[in-house]
């Protein structure tokens, strides 16, 4: 194995144990500046090209830069790139290619010394990454407390505009938080374009991108590759003007309840999107969800929408960062401004469809041909036309009368197997098993509360008898048989 320590031969030969000391003091002079410098000065000594290169981020620093592919694809499959010299640094992988006039052993010293600077840079950062991401937490704290101009001018003033943020939960938290911030390498430095934020809060990681209206899609990537590895379920909400971090806080929690293992990350534009609301004849649904939702500000129509959309106030009191009891104390207070039972799967599922309704064009709407709107029910012409019977049909059609019943019924005990069973009078591991069936047959993700009520509402469309779990097939007992 290659050392930094001077041979036989260099030891008989003055020449080549200064030769080496230089080297090592030019590698050395290179990494106080910087990492790169680092990797810079290891190519030109090399005569080749050196790329530090991260399993998460890719190339961390590459000399010349179109050489960042080839060291990244060195670094995944040694055994092809055989010219490579290759050293363990950092957590990452350091790949030189030494040019063809280049002494092996004079390129390997090259890579062993690179590599054991790289590895002290390292232990230095890490020294003061616990103070940095202290210093992280506190700035999303304040973002998120309303302090935005105080935080925005610590960052750069004007320039950052925009955040986007990501919710990331999971086991393996801590770990993905020390690799996210090395693959990020985020930075404070003022009037930047940019500037990422990774707090841990109340378990969680949070990733708050500060820009100015759009991003390259960079830090999505990175949340993207940590969540498969490390086995997080992420939400995304944003981008949004900065005074509204903390709307895009609680959406990017919502939209986190909708990722599953085989979709590790879910945006909360996409939260609630639905083949339905498009095929409602648009003036109508908007007066009708304008006449609705009159009473109700935009924070109460916001507390309503996290609601639905994570599907319980436990979770609703989480995204918003309320309690649990402040949360179900406005939702009381709402259901009295509504005048309606909001316990209701029925009026929970017409208020997730006026939620998403678009703005109605005049006031004209409070009042329809059959009385004032109310959420109890919907307008004629509204989801009793073909068009939506189609749409109801396509997505519940063809279901057995056993699944249906009991996928009514449990979509009526608000998703809860236990009471959902025993109206059925059918044990418990029964009814998931005819979830599974259900969930299958639909190919929807039934741990989706916005699903859940896009289904109530095609189950009600298409119904041709009461769905009634009374009327469950049975062969004796608490057995069914198929129609």
């Amino acid at each position: 194995m290659s050392t930094t320590g001077t041979t036989g031969h260099e030891a008989a030969c003055p020449g080549g144990a200064r030769h080496a000391r230089e080297t090592t003091d030019r590698l050395l002079r290179a990494a106080t500046r910087s990492g790169a410098h680092l990797i810079a000065e290891a190519a030109l000594l090399v005569q080749g090209w050196a790329v530090l290169a991260d399993p998460i981020a890719g190339a961390v620093y590459s000399t010349p830069a179109a050489a960042a592919a080839d060291g990244v694809h060195a670094a995944a499959d040694p055994y092809e790139h055989p010219h490579c010299l290759q050293r363990p640094a950092a957590g990452a992988v350091l790949v030189l290619a030494p040019g063809p006039t280049v002494p092996p052993e004079q390129a390997a010293r090259v890579a062993t010394t690179t590599a054991a600077l790289l590895e002290v840079r390292g232990q230095r950062a890490a020294e003061l990454r616990g103070e940095q991401m202290r210093l992280h937490t506190t700035l999303v704290g304040l973002l998120l407390a309303g302090h935005t101009t105080a935080v925005a001018d610590t960052l750069g003033g004007n320039r950052l505009t925009h955040v986007t943020v990501y919710r990331l939960t999971g086991a393996d938290v801590p770990t993905a938080h020390q690799v996210l911030w090395r693959a990020v390498r985020p930075s404070l430095a003022p009037h930047a374009d940019a500037c990422t934020l990774l707090g841990r809060l109340d378990g969680e990681l949070v990733v708050a991108e500060l820009h100015r209206g759009g991003d390259d899609g960079r830090v999505l990537r990175l949340v993207s590759r940590v969540s498969e590895r490390h086995h997080l379920l992420a939400g995304m909400a944003g981008p949004l003007p900065l005074a509204e971090m903390p709307t895009a806080h609680s959406d990017a929690a919502a939209a986190r309840h909708s990722a599953t293992a085989d979709r590790r990350i879910v945006p909360a534009d996409a939260v609630g999107t639905s083949r339905l609301t498009p095929l409602l004849p648009t003036a109508p649904y908007a007066r009708w969800a304008g006449a609705v939702l009159r009473p109700l500000t935009a924070a109460h129509q916001h507390l309503l929408l996290v609601w639905l959309r994570t599907g319980s106030k436990p979770r609703a009191a989480t995204a918003l960062g309320l309690s649990a009891g402040t949360v179900r104390a406005r939702i009381r207070e709402l259901s009295r401004l509504l005048r309606a039972d909001l316990e209701d799967a029925t009026v929970q599922a017409h208020l997730l469809l006026a939620l998403r309704a678009p703005a109605p064009a005049d006031d004209s709407g409070s009042e329809d041909g059959n009385g004032p709107a109310r959420l109890e029910t919907l307008p004629a012409g509204l989801l009793d036309t073909e068009t939506a019977r189609s749409w109801a049909r396509g997505l519940v059609g063809g279901l057995e009368p056993h699944l249906r019943i009991a996928l009514t019924c449990w979509l009526g005990h608000h998703a809860r197997t236990a009471p959902a069973a025993a109206e059925l009078h059918v044990h418990r591991t029964t009814l998931a098993n005819w979830l599974t069936q259900c969930a299958d047959h639909l190919a929807q993700n039934l741990g989706d509360a916005t699903v859940r009520a896009e289904i109530h509402l095609a189950l009600r469309a298409t119904r041709t008898g009461p769905d009634d779990p009374a009327a469950l097939p049975r062969r004796g007992g608490r057995t069914y048989r198929r129609l």
